[in-house]
C-alpha cells in the first residue's frame, strides 16, 4: 500500500473516532462477534481522505461505516461478511445503502456506504451481516438524527 493511501485510511479511521458523541461509533455482540458502526456527515471527513476513496464530503450525505470483529481470540481481529444495510425516514421512505468493501494491507476489513439526509431528518438503520460459518445473519438496528445547517 502507498504511502498517500495508509495515511487516508488513517485519516479517516481517526474522523470515524473523533465524531461527536451525538454519533460516536457504537457495537453489538453476537457471540464471538462484534459489529461496529457510526454514521456521520461526510463533510466531517478531512478532504484528503474523502478525495482518497471517492466519497463526496457534503453535510446533506451520511456516511455509514460497519467493521466486523471476531473476537474468539487474544485480539479482535477484522473479517469480512457479506454486508447490507438500509435506511427507513420517519415518513417511511426506504432506502437501500449500497456498501462497499474496503480491505487494507494493514488487516483492517470495513464497509461504508453513502446516504442522502436533510436537516433533522431521522432515520431508522438496519444492517445485516452474514459472517461465515453461521447460520443466521446478525441484525443491528439502530436510530439517528441528522443536522445539516
Amino acid at each position: 500500500m502507498n504511502r498517500i493511501r495508509m495515511t487516508a485510511c488513517a485519516l479517516l479511521l481517526i474522523a470515524l473516532m473523533i465524531a461527536p458523541a451525538s454519533q460516536a461509533q457504537q457495537f453489538e455482540g453476537f457471540g464471538n462477534y462484534e459489529v461496529h458502526y457510526n454514521v456521520l456527515n461526510s463533510d466531517q471527513i478531512p478532504a484528503t481522505v474523502a478525495q482518497g476513496y471517492g466519497i463526496q464530503r457534503s453535510a446533506n450525505r451520511a456516511l455509514l461505516n460497519i467493521t466486523i470483529l471476531d473476537t474468539s481470540g487474544e485480539t479482535p481481529t477484522p473479517i469480512h461478511a457479506r454486508v447490507s444495510a438500509s435506511a427507513v425516514n420517519l415518513t417511511g421512505q426506504r432506502r437501500e445503502i449500497e456498501l462497499r468493501e474496503i480491505s487494507d494491507s494493514d488487516d483492517a476489513v470495513y464497509y461504508i456506504g453513502l446516504l442522502p439526509v436533510h436537516n433533522m431528518e431521522t432515520y431508522n438503520f438496519t444492517v445485516n451481516v452474514q459472517v461465515e460459518g453461521e447460520a443466521d445473519p446478525f441484525v443491528v438496528s439502530f436510530r439517528q438524527q441528522f443536522f445539516t445547517e
